[in-house]
């Protein structure tokens, strides 16, 4: 995924922090009921420019330990275990879950390498399908393109999208960009679908630093007065790649 790609980020806002989930025992009991229904598990890090798939093995509440069982392939198992936080997304009940860790730390689990982490602090479980934001593939990146802020064309990285929103990266930091700022004509193109087309509200900016040193601004965006048949095009695009990233798991 593109750089800073999770979809958990460290500041939710206000639209999102009614969906969190604060108590360890109630994230044990979700975490494991993902477990019981052998959810996939997409575990995203070193911001979101990696991913392994997974699935929850043990959530202990009194231990305050998350086990999940190994990526399939071990350069990636390697790169995981440096990284020192990881994304994880799944469902329960076709309710979308996201939730943050800390480091991985790779155990033997009744005969069986696995990884613990703590359990997260706080799981967002979102209700609505609207809310899902969908964390885009690295093979075939999104760019939003940005026609005019302040009299200057740029063209962003789409972070993660859904039919509510779009969290976008890759601005330079001195981009003028101000939280409530409405940016018009936005236009992103989805593959096999189309130009998605929409004025963008700024609703959340955060810098971050790449890999390489240079320093980027996020912004996290609302859509405002989409077409419906935008919105229908986003919700086919992310259905696609669910599938696409379900027939994966399938196939390892």
């Amino acid at each position: 995924m593109p750089e800073q790609q999770n979809i958990f980020h460290d500041a939710i806002s206000d639209e999102y922090a009614k969906y969190l989930v604060r108590s360890r025992r109630e994230i044990a009991q979700i975490l494991r009921a993902v477990a019981r229904q052998n959810e996939m598990v997409t575990a995203y890090f070193s911001h979101g420019n990696d991913f392994f798939l997974t699935a929850i093995v043990e959530a202990d509440p009194v231990s305050g330990n998350l086990i999940v069982d190994c990526g399939s392939e071990m350069e990636t198992n390697r790169r995981a275990l440096a990284a020192d936080k990881i994304v994880f997304v799944t469902n329960q009940d076709r309710v979308k879950i996201q939730f943050s860790t800390g480091a991985l730390a790779q155990i033997d689990h009744q005969g069986r390498p696995a990884f613990r982490t703590p359990l997260p602090a706080a799981l967002l479980k979102l209700q609505r399908r609207e809310y899902y934001r969908l964390v885009t593939p690295i093979r075939a990146p999104l760019h939003c393109v940005i026609p005019d802020l302040a009299g200057v064309r740029f063209e962003a990285a789409v972070a993660d999208i859904s039919v509510g929103g779009v969290g976008i990266s890759g601005l330079p930091p001195e981009a003028p960009l101000e939280k409530g700022q409405q940016l018009a004509q936005c236009r992103i193109a989805l593959p096999e679908e189309g130009m998605v087309v929409s004025t963008l509200e700024v609703r959340s900016l955060q810098q971050t630093t790449l890999r390489s040193g240079v320093a980027v601004l996020r912004a996290g965006c609302r859509f405002v007065d989409i077409p419906g048949a935008h919105q229908a095009m986003i919700q086919r695009y992310i259905i696609c790649i669910d599938r696409e990233r379900r027939a994966l798991v399938r196939g390892s």
